[in-house]
């Protein structure tokens, strides 16, 4: 058995990794319409609220006050493959997207300090997510009365995660700025691990994973810092740091054939610190009708939850062992054609994780061990485009983002050890399923959103 089998047949859930990861260390938070179709690449341009996305110096470099308010359409599509048959389920979800403000102090002095800007903005988005696998007839697992034959799988994730920034950005003679954010995270998740099973008796069977379903709700802190610097007319730099941020988790979660509970409820609190994040950003300001901006963003540190027993042990061990540093280059361009704004943009997220070496069920129903580079996770392209049109004291944006991913999706695997105070096994009113190998489908995700931002400047 590999370490990462030994390490997967101990932890509570494959779930917990993926939203420790993805939802609480690296989810694409959303700006305004100009920020998304210019795929989030603002932090050496700046100039409204969504910089405290990025790069809170930003704030410094607008010279009017402004307020916006965004709503989205989120739609999420999920294929997931397996022995030559595939499910496909759409989620559509619209929701007020994103909020933002920034006010503008002039000041009045002979000082080469021109403003003092402050900024609010809140970023919300819905993280529901919805993975069902086909079934496989050849994978049956034998009980002495009967055959339980794998007739389909359903990860299904329901929740939100938002990010609350207020910051004060400052500029110095039009070409240094300065600026300083403090960041509030809230985040949602009702998870669940099912599997069905068809019975030779007839009938079909529904398992829970243990220790699902789980819910957490849970709130983060964070700070940044930036500048932005002028060379030249045409040029800008940009540098920012983010603070890790500091999550407190209150999770229950259902748990089954306990020899002193039988099944209950149990409850806990944890502590998650996700990475230290650096950005360095370039922008090309050709004139006031063109303009380019680079942003590249690293995690310097990895996730670590705080130990309290064996199951946070393991998920650090896990990180330490499998995670990297993720990285992500954002691109995004601007063209103005009088009141006419074009823009668009394209991203790209690296795969948090290394590759992983798992046992695993073959389509004919063999266990041999394979090797991913993609399991669970992986690596993010996203593409965008807008438009906007200036009313000069009112605007108006849209924006269009496709991203895409393709990852490997392991479950069913599972195992009872009383004597280590292990089970991971699933359950079903019934009766208990294990498994020392994992079934592993293809999943293509792919999400098309849709934004709609209203502004005034002031």
């Amino acid at each position: 058995m590999s370490i990462s089998a030994a390490f997967f047949a101990q932890a509570q859930d494959v779930s917990i990794i993926r939203n420790s990861l993805d939802v609480y260390s690296n989810a694409p938070l959303m700006g305004s319409s100009k920020f998304n179709a210019m795929g989030g690449a603002n932090g050496a341009l700046g100039g409204d609220a969504s910089s405290l996305l990025t790069n809170p110096a930003g704030l410094g470099v607008a010279i009017s006050g402004e307020i916006s308010g965004t709503l989205s359409i989120l739609n999420n599509k999920n294929t997931s493959s397996l022995a030559g048959s595939s499910r496909e389920y759409d989620i559509t979800k619209g929701d007020l997207g994103n909020v933002g403000g920034v006010m503008t102090f002039q000041l009045m002095t002979e000082s080469a300090w021109k403003f003092i800007n402050v900024g609010v903005n809140f970023s919300n988005q819905s993280i529901e997510n919805y993975v069902e696998t086909p079934g496989n007839s050849n994978l049956i697992y034998d009980y002495p009365d009967q055959s339980l034959t794998y007739n389909r799988h359903a990860y299904d994730r329901y929740g939100s995660v938002s990010k609350t920034s207020v910051g004060v950005g400052a500029n110095y003679n039009h070409v240094f700025y300065i600026g300083a954010g403090l960041n509030f995270f809230n985040t949602s998740i009702d998870q669940s691990d099912t599997a069905a099973f068809t019975s030779s008796l007839g009938g079909t069977e529904l398992f829970s994973k243990q220790n699902t379903p789980y819910y957490e709700r849970a709130n983060g802190f964070s700070a940044s810092l930036g500048v932005i610097g002028k060379l030249g007319k045409n040029f800008r730099l940009g540098a920012a740091l983010e603070t890790p941020t500091f999550w407190n988790i209150d999770r229950s979660y259902n748990f089954y054939n306990d020899p002193d509970f039988g099944d209950d409820i149990g409850l806990e609190n944890r502590k998650l610190t996700t990475p230290l994040k650096a950005t360095v950003s370039a922008a090309f300001v050709a004139s006031k009708n063109f303009s380019l901006n680079v942003d590249y963003t690293l995690g310097l540190t990895r996730s670590k939850y705080k130990v309290y027993g064996e199951a946070e042990r393991e998920l650090n061990d896990f990180f330490k062992d499998f995670s990297k540093n993720q990285s992500e280059v954002r691109v995004g361009a601007e063209y103005r054609i009088k009141q006419f704004r074009l823009r668009g943009g394209y991203s790209y997220a690296s795969n948090p994780l290394d590759a992983v070496n798992i046992s695993r069920y073959t389509d004919m129903g063999d266990v041999i061990d394979q090797n991913y580079d993609n399991l669970i996770l992986s690596d993010r392209n996203a593409l965008s485009f807008g438009i906007g049109y200036d009313f000069k004291s009112f605007y108006v944006d849209a924006a269009y983002q496709n991203i895409s991913s393709k990852y490997s999706n392991p479950f069913m695997r599972g195992v009872q050890d009383p004597a280590n105070g292990i089970d991971s096994a699933y359950y079903s009113a019934t009766k208990y399923m294990t498994s020392d190998a994992y079934i592993v489908s293809d999943v293509k995700n792919i999400r098309n959103n849709f934004f709609l931002t209203f502004g005034w400047k002031f």
